[in-house]
């Protein structure tokens, strides 16, 4: 009997449109431990439900909730191409909650999304463990999320990953650019390299125009090209909370795609200028390949590319040094970046100034 004839003999099936339920039920059950410890106090009951719950407990004055939606972007494909899924969940909890704690907020709780063009439970159980993993870094709960299949829509090996994240924060300590005044100190926190962004542009420069080798070890990285580049991003959630719990923060910046001046110009109010120094840190040797391998102008990179400051606090002058005490003693490299001060007619909000050593 042909193909063609047993097929309509033994009818359709979801599964055999390229959906199949049972790989998806066997991923949820290799997930429900890793998830299970990404919790609060506050979740009420657990995974498989229709809807996540989470009580808001009393005691605050005025509570807002904050919520932040994000992705990984392209570094899903250098995940893809060396098969390692369980650090892009770092990124993606990253993404999302370190968006959140800029106005102060405290993450309560995360969900994601899982598009995949074929269920392989044990890849999916490999996300959600980074995941999982990011939501304990951060503090916050995973509260649910979904996973679906696209075949046809997506190549069998591929996959895309998104997450909400919620938070809260009390009315009166909501931070923000309208806390900005003339004076105020730019403390940097390194970044951990490329963290999510510009990937597309550093992709094609390594692995196109330079035909770079993920499995090849590269001296100035001292370890090999896709190590690097999957380098997950670094959660401030909660080294950010702790420097907004004892000094005066007036808002704090997530360097994320547009750069170092481009975010930072988000937080920064009219009649003020941040003006950030270059010669206070070293990118890191990424950087400089990229630029260098991809013959790329200074002004591109700090566009497209955090160049090695990941978050950004802008925080009371008498509280400069308490500041970056608290932050050394979380083991996070910080130094202060700049300052603020009145600006002049037709000048930007920030401004890059001097040349970074060695780069």
């Amino acid at each position: 009997m042909s193909e063609g004839k047993r097929a309509e003999r033994e009818g359709t099936s979801y599964a055999s449109a390229g959906v199949d339920i049972e790989a998806g039920d066997r991923a949820v059950e290799l997930f429900k431990p890793l998830a299970k410890k990404a919790t609060r106090p506050e979740v009420r009951g657990g995974l498989g439900g229709f809807a996540g719950l989470f009580a808001l407990r009393g005691g605050y004055r005025e509570p807002l909730l904050a919520s932040s939606t994000d992705g990984v972007g392209t570094k899903l494909a250098i995940a893809q191409a060396m098969d390692k899924h369980d650090t892009v969940g770092l990124d993606l909890v990253a993404m999302v909650v370190d968006d959140l704690v800029v106005c102060g907020a405290e993450p309560l709780f995360l969900q994601d999304y899982i598009a995949v063009g074929r269920t392989v439970p044990e890849r999916v159980a490999q996300i959600v463990s980074g995941i999982a993993d990011g939501c304990v870094q951060a503090g916050c709960a995973l509260l649910g999320g979904e996973t679906a299949e696209h075949p046809g829509l997506m190549g069998p090996d591929h996959y895309d990953i998104s997450a909400t994240g919620v938070g809260v924060v009390e009315a009166d300590d909501v931070l923000g650019p309208e806390r900005v005044k003339p004076g105020d100190v730019i403390i940097a926190m390194a970044s951990t390299g490329l963290h999510s962004n510009g990937y597309s542009l550093a992709r094609k420069v390594l692995l196109e125009i330079d035909r770079g080798n993920l499995a090849g070890h590269v001296e100035e990285f001292g370890r090999t090209l896709g190590e690097e580049l999957l380098e997950p991003t670094r959660i401030y959630a909660k080294d950010c909370l702790a420097l907004a719990a004892e000094t005066q923060v007036r808002t704090f910046c997530h360097v994320t795609g547009g750069g170092l001046a481009g975010n930072l110009e988000r937080v920064v109010p009219n009649g003020l200028c941040a003006e950030m120094d270059r010669g206070t840190w070293t990118p890191a040797p990424v950087f400089g390949m990229i630029a260098q391998r991809g013959k790329i102008e200074r002004a591109e990179m700090e566009k497209t590319f955090n160049m090695g400051v990941g978050m950004v606090a802008v925080v009371a002058p008498e509280d400069t040094d308490r500041a970056l005490a608290i932050l050394t003693a979380r083991h996070l490299d910080c130094w202060t970046l700049g300052t603020v001060a009145k600006s002049k007619k037709g000048e930007p909000r920030t401004q890059l100034v001097g040349q970074h050593p060695r780069f």
